[in-house]
């Protein structure tokens, strides 16, 4: 088989090293945008630049078979803080595949794209999805709910300290999908093998209901051994919490986590996905459920 080169945005982040990971013990030599040198290794060849350096875009895609975009931001204060790598990002990125006339175009979004109103991140990812078809109108779009796995910033802090005794969660009886990070990877993989192209698909772990605070708080009892002290925290505290983390934000200069966009997503009822169209379209199906998962994340 002729080896196929992929191009790929995001190959330091959290799914960027394991997707690296499996792109190359499947034989592929990837062309990578990083905006740090990293160590020579084999099959990989580094592009040092960024969403915004449109020569390192171009370097990026060119003679690419296959273009996935993982690259995204996730904390901010302002929706400019969002709009510049999902939005603008998004859209030099796909201009660069266009132009080059990658035949197949991946980006990873996420399940918040599908309540672009509750906060600045889902709409920008929402936009981002947008821009990216006016350049590849064919690309394929995937929004995984909430990713946990080894190396998670965003999920970890919670899930820890549900593993050492206390359990601090949002105070409703909303329902979330999750969807463990080597499940994801999977799932890219089977859509390189496949002959998709287009759609946008949502992801989960194989529980087609969901899960809600209290079988998460459990189902990390089960794996650890130890049950935690539930610590419900209502909605008001929540709020008031990250209009300060805000305020900090602006005064410091870091991007927070918790915004008020944040805990309109955290409160919304329904973030449950049901569907199996891409297990359908690109024959595959989630491994790892919950208690497994969390098992290899905690190892």
């Amino acid at each position: 088989m002729t080896t196929r080169r992929v191009a790929l945005t995001g190959a330091t982040g959290f799914i960027g090293t394991r997707l690296l990971e499996a792109l190359i013990d499947a034989g592929f030599d990837v062309r990578a945008l990083i905006r740090k040198a990293q160590p020579r290794r084999d099959k990989v060849e580094w592009i040092v630049g960024h969403l915004q350096d449109e020569t390192a875009l171009a370097l990026l895609v060119a003679d690419a078979d296959i273009a996935i975009h993982l690259a995204g931001a996730v904390r901010g204060a302002t929706r400019a803080d969002f709009d510049a790598v999902n939005v603008v990002g998004a859209r030099n990125f796909a201009r660069a595949a266009g132009h080059a006339g990658v035949a197949r175009v991946l980006a990873v979004s996420t399940l918040a794209a599908r309540e672009p109103s509750l906060s600045y991140y889902a709409a920008s990812k929402r936009e981002g999805e947008a821009v990216l078809r006016q350049f590849c109108s064919d690309a394929t779009v995937l929004r995984p709910p909430a990713v946990y796995g080894p190396g998670d910033r965003e999920l970890m802090p919670l899930l820890n300290q549900m593993r050492h005794g206390l359990a601090a969660m949002p105070a409703h009886r909303g329902r979330f999908s999750v969807i463990h990070v080597d499940d994801l990877v999977a799932a890219i993989m089977a859509w390189i093998d496949s002959d998709v192209r287009g759609g946008t698909y949502e992801l989960h772990d194989g529980k087609e209901d969901g899960y809600d605070w209290r079988t998460l708080r459990r189902t990390v009892a089960q794996v650890c051994g130890r049950r935690s002290v539930p610590v419900p925290l209502p909605r008001a505290v929540l709020a008031a919490v990250a209009i300060a983390n805000v305020a900090l934000a602006r005064l410091f200069g870091y991007a927070p986590m918790m915004t008020p966009g944040k805990v309109r997503e955290l409160f919304h009822a329904d973030w449950v996905v049901g569907e199996t169209v891409f297990e359908h379209d690109c024959h595959w199906r989630p491994a790892i459920d919950l208690a497994a998962g969390l098992a290899r994340t905690f190892t």
